[in-house]
Formats: C-alpha cells, sequence, structure tokens
C-alpha cells in the first residue's frame, strides 16, 4: 500500500528523500501538503525561470505519480488552465474544506462531496437553507466543520454576484490577472469566505493563475505550457 508522503505533521520517507536530494530539508516544517514551501508561485512575470519553478516545488513531482489519488490529481488537474465555473468552484470549496488537514483526505472525499454538494452546480449550492445545512453537517462522508460548509455555501452566492460584475467567475479572475500572490490575498479575503493565503495560493496555483505546480522538467509541466496558463500570459508583477 502507497504510504502518504503529504500528510502534516509527519513527513514521509518520499517526500524527505526528495527535499534531501534538492537541499530542502531544513524546511520540512514550513511545507504545505502540495507545494515547496508557502512562497511558491509568488513570481508572476511570464519570464519567470525554470530555476524560479524549480526552487517553489522541488518534491511532489517526485512523490505524487503512481499514487492512487495524488497521481492523477497531480498528472491531469493540478496546474491545469480551469475555465469551468463549476470546476472552479469545486477547486476552491476543496481548497476551504483541506484547511487543516492533508490533501489526500479530501482526494479520497471528493466523490461523496461532490454528492454532497449537488455537483458543486454554483446555482444548486447557493439555494442550500437550514436543511441542506443540517444534511452536511450529519454527513460522515465529508469534513463536518460549520465554518467551511457555511463558507461554500456562501461561496456559491458570492460567484453568482460575480456573474452580475463579471460575467463568471473566470471572467472575474480574468479581469484581475495579473496579481502578486499577496494582493490576489487580499481580493480573496474581500471577495470570498474563508480564504486565507495557503488556500488562496493552492487555488491560483492549482487552476493555473500563479506558476509552481509543476517541475520544469516534469513532463506535465510541458503539457500545460501547452495550454498557455494565465501565469504565462500575465505581465511582469512585483512579488508581495
Amino acid at each position: 500500500m502507497f504510504s502518504d508522503p503529504f500528510s502534516p505533521p509527519e513527513t514521509g520517507p518520499a517526500v524527505l528523500a526528495a527535499l534531501t536530494a534538492a537541499g530542502r530539508t531544513h524546511s520540512v516544517a514550513a511545507v504545505h501538503p502540495r507545494t515547496g514551501g508557502r512562497d511558491a508561485g509568488k513570481v508572476l512575470s511570464p519570464m519567470t525561470t525554470d530555476a524560479n519553478l524549480a526552487a517553489a516545488n522541488p518534491w511532489y513531482c517526485d512523490a505524487a505519480p503512481g499514487h492512487p489519488f495524488h497521481g492523477p490529481y497531480h498528472d491531469s488537474e493540478y496546474g491545469f488552465p480551469v475555465g469551468d465555473e463549476t470546476a472552479l468552484f469545486e477547486r476552491l470549496a476543496l481548497e476551504i474544506n483541506q484547511a487543516g488537514l492533508s490533501w489526500l483526505t479530501i482526494l479520497k472525499k471528493r466523490a461523496a462531496f461532490r454528492a454532497a454538494f449537488g455537483g458543486f452546480e454554483v446555482d444548486r449550492v447557493a439555494a442550500y437553507g437550514e436543511a441542506e445545512r443540517a444534511r452536511l453537517l450529519a454527513d460522515a462522508d465529508i469534513i463536518r466543520n460549520r465554518l467551511k460548509i457555511d463558507a461554500v455555501i456562501e461561496n456559491a452566492r458570492r460567484v453568482q454576484a460575480l456573474r452580475r460584475t463579471h460575467g463568471s467567475f473566470a471572467g472575474w479572475l480574468d479581469a484581475h490577472h495579473p496579481l502578486s500572490r499577496d494582493q490576489w490575498v487580499k481580493l480573496f479575503k474581500k471577495t470570498f469566505l474563508f480564504t486565507g493565503g495557503e488556500i488562496v495560493g493552492e487555488f491560483l496555483m492549482s487552476t493555473g493563475y500563479l506558476p509552481g505546480a509543476h517541475r520544469p522538467d516534469c513532463p506535465v509541466h510541458a503539457r500545460i505550457l501547452a495550454l498557455d496558463p494565465p501565469w504565462r500570459r500575465g505581465g511582469a508583477v512585483a512579488v508581495g
């Protein structure tokens, strides 16, 4: 059975070996479950170098392939551009639910989340009332955290509001891109609930708005570049 090397607080052997090879063992306590450090993705220039990308995430591309849950996410979703509203909303909801937990926990529960939240259809979730909230809080197959559940429901309503001002969730993202990571975090905190720095950073990196999801020598990185992700198209932005 594949042991999970991504779950805090312990660092698994695959991650430790990769970090050691990359000279990053001093950063073990600070690494995010999917990225090489909390500052990954802060360089938002179309001229971002391979060295910057490698420094951002030296190990997920080593440990994820072949894993029954991390592997498919790494190979076909992480860092790929996303424009579909349902997919964007799902990714934001999953990142919110991951807070304080391992990403593996979320991936294992992903099908249950989709079933519980109506396939993450924005209008459907936005219409949830007390009965649906009670149902979600009683569902042992998802994360039964009241603050997270309330945030997902309210954020669906806020995505609806973005339609009125920007046409869609993706339209809102594109209208503000490019921004520095810190600017994105401030904007998300003004616009959505339960969107701290790591949640926002991972959401934007996973959907192609921030660089650093893959090492430059990872085969997936080349596939993403061929799709011209937003971070590649954006103009230079100062870090911070």
